[in-house]
């Protein structure tokens, strides 16, 4: 009896030793703390400032009769593409007909009194040496005569006018483009001046965008920018500010710059979605971080690198060169390609053991926004 208690006693002890042998290890499993980290690249020149922005004419007009009628017949709806001198619209002509016509009856009286007044002015001025001949009557004809010239001159331009307005009843595109909108239907009666659809020109497109108050002075202190479509986001094409509005919009509170694409591709269309990007040239290597990287204790910014191979973190000591909304930028204190944690950095305890959760960038890539 004693000999069985006495086994049971060791195995019961044999069990608590194993039980503390393993402990440890799981413990020290545990304590192994997977982080976030990047690589340090510091870069001469960076992209400034990226803003969405749409796809616009340069020139947007709207097309109206300098005359008013009736449309009787329009060519082109919203979306159609026009040619320079390619007919838009078109009202009744036939009230502008009549008043050529009228016009011309006019001249021809006119002509025919001008014919009769020189006439009469001829046969009196051969009378100049004969007894009969009156100066006074002689002035009359020739004021007579004058006036019938002037008569003329009015009704040749009086006919000239019923012409353009006999031609202003077609609503001629004044260069190629694309019609944006329809503002009137054939059927009704619009004044002259009354717009009856926009055109927006073909040759040129620029890209609206609104820049936030902070970034005004950099748009304007860089004048260029590189403009990718979202239709093919891996190609760029250069662009040059051309307007910047001198106040904010109201409800936005942003102040809307357009910039003149060189050379767009053929397939941008008015309306597509487009990113701005300024590339800025750093005064000096700069190193570009998540806000999140930054550990703050008391005056001096720091932040934790990471040691992969011996799985250590060390708190070091940085200058920041600026806090921006993408992130924060290092002027030193870091070399290239070290490993900083960029997550959690408030929780990190340095005595402990640390892994890389993910794969970190390749050495001279640009962080991420």
């Amino acid at each position: 009896m004693m000999r069985n208690r006495f086994t049971s006693s060791l195995f019961a002890l044999s069990a608590l030793a194993l039980g503390a042998c393993s402990e440890p290890e799981v413990k020290k499993a545990e304590d192994i703390r997977p982080v976030r980290a990047e690589p340090v690249a510091f870069l001469e020149s960076a992209r400034g400032l990226t803003l969405a922005g749409i796809v616009s004419a340069r020139l947007e007009s709207p097309l109206a009769f300098q005359v008013t009628g009736k449309i009787i017949q329009r060519s082109v709806d919203a979306g159609a593409k026009v040619k320079a001198g390619q007919v838009i619209a078109r009202i009744d002509p036939e009230d502008y007909r009549l008043r050529v016509r009228d016009s011309q009856a006019q001249l021809a009286s006119a002509e025919a009194d001008l014919s009769r007044a020189r006439a009469d002015l001829d046969r009196y001025a051969k009378l100049k040496s004969s007894q009969v001949f009156v100066q006074a009557v002689y002035d009359q004809r020739l004021a007579s005569a004058n006036v019938a010239s002037s008569n003329v001159q009015r009704a040749r331009s009086g006919l000239k006018i019923a012409e353009n307005q006999l031609g202003y009843t077609d609503l001629i595109a004044t260069s190629d483009g694309v019609v944006t909108a329809v503002l009137a239907e054939p059927g009704q009666v619009v004044q002259a001046g009354q717009s009856v659809v926009r055109v927006a020109q073909s040759t040129g497109l620029e890209v609206t965008v609104g820049v936030p108050e902070n970034r005004v002075e950099e748009i304007q202190r860089n004048g260029t920018a590189a403009v990718s479509l979202w239709a093919e986001p891996d190609k760029e094409w250069p662009a040059k500010l051309r307007e910047l509005s001198p106040s904010a919009d109201a409800a936005t509170r942003t102040y809307a710059a357009k910039f003149t694409l060189d050379n767009p591709p053929a397939y941008a269309q008015i309306g597509m979605t487009a990113t701005l990007s300024i590339k800025q040239t750093l005064p000096k290597p700069l190193a570009r971080l998540p806000l999140s990287a930054i550990f703050q204790k008391g005056a001096t910014p720091a932040v934790w690198v990471m040691d992969p191979a011996a799985g250590k973190v060390t708190l070091t000591p940085v200058e920041v060169a600026a806090f921006r909304e993408d992130g924060a930028w290092i002027a030193s204190g870091l070399t290239q390609g070290q490993l900083v944690v960029t997550a959690g950095v408030n929780k990190i305890d340095p005595a402990q053991k640390f892994r890389l959760m993910d794969a970190p960038k390749q050495v001279g890539e640009a962080p991420a926004k």
